[in-house]
């Protein structure tokens, strides 16, 4: 009998010692890691820069004046002044209202011959006006160096209008396209060229004149 209490309290001291063996073990590789908590993140070091958005103002309205050459069909290149008003519908889509003058020169008939001019001083002026709408193609960013950049969008025009010439009003069609740069956030830069298309018998012929206009603009939106 007194055998039998021995093995058994032999048994349960092998048991617990045991147990305690495998808790040590086991709270020594939890803990034993070798990695300090503060080197397991990794801390980025990325610098910083100073961003600045372009404050381009939320008015619809865009007005201004713009100066440029124009190509009238059979009476040479000439300055073109004029001015624009135009309303943005969305970012998208906008409608645009011109008028512009310019002076024609001679034709090559008038150089060559050496007759009589085929128009007077008064009817070489030329005006005109037109309402086109405008799309936006490709807004972008037009980048000056390595720390300048101006927003911009390269645009298309299509539209209709009356050209007078010659003491006659002619209807016309204007098609061209045009790249707008955003200056400062009021004042905007443009670079067109456009086509103003109409029908015309002056010199004895009826046809189509090409009329190409090439204008550098500045405009204010309000």
């Amino acid at each position: 009998m007194e055998s039998r209490i021995r093995i058994f309290l032999l048994n349960t001291a092998l048991v617990v010692l045991s147990m305690a063996v495998i808790s040590g073990c086991a709270g020594g590789r939890a803990g034993d890691t070798g990695i300090n908590e503060s080197e397991a993140v990794i801390q980025p070091e990325v610098e910083r820069r100073d961003i600045k958005p372009a404050k381009i103002d939320t008015e619809d309205f865009e007005v201004g004046a713009y100066y440029g050459l124009m190509s009238v069909e059979d009476f040479e290149t000439n300055p073109v002044y004029g001015a624009r008003l135009a309303y943005h519908v969305n970012e998208s889509f906008f409608v645009e209202g011109t008028y512009g003058r310019t002076d024609v020169g001679l034709t090559s008939f008038e150089k060559l011959s050496g007759g009589a001019p085929v128009l007077t001083s008064s009817q070489r002026e030329l005006s005109y006006y037109d309402l086109s709408a405008g799309y936006n193609l490709l807004p972008g960013e037009s980048y000056f160096g390595r720390n300048r950049a101006f927003s911009g969008a390269l645009y298309l025009v299509a539209g209709v209008g009356n050209t007078n010439f010659a003491d006659d009003d002619h209807f016309t069609f204007v098609i061209g396209a045009g790249y707008r740069m955003l200056m400062l956030d009021w004042l905007a830069m443009h670079l067109g060229v456009r086509d103003h298309m109409f029908s015309s018998d002056l010199l004895g012929e009826s046809k189509t004149n090409h009329n190409i206009e090439m204008t550098l603009s500045l405009t204010g939106f309000f």
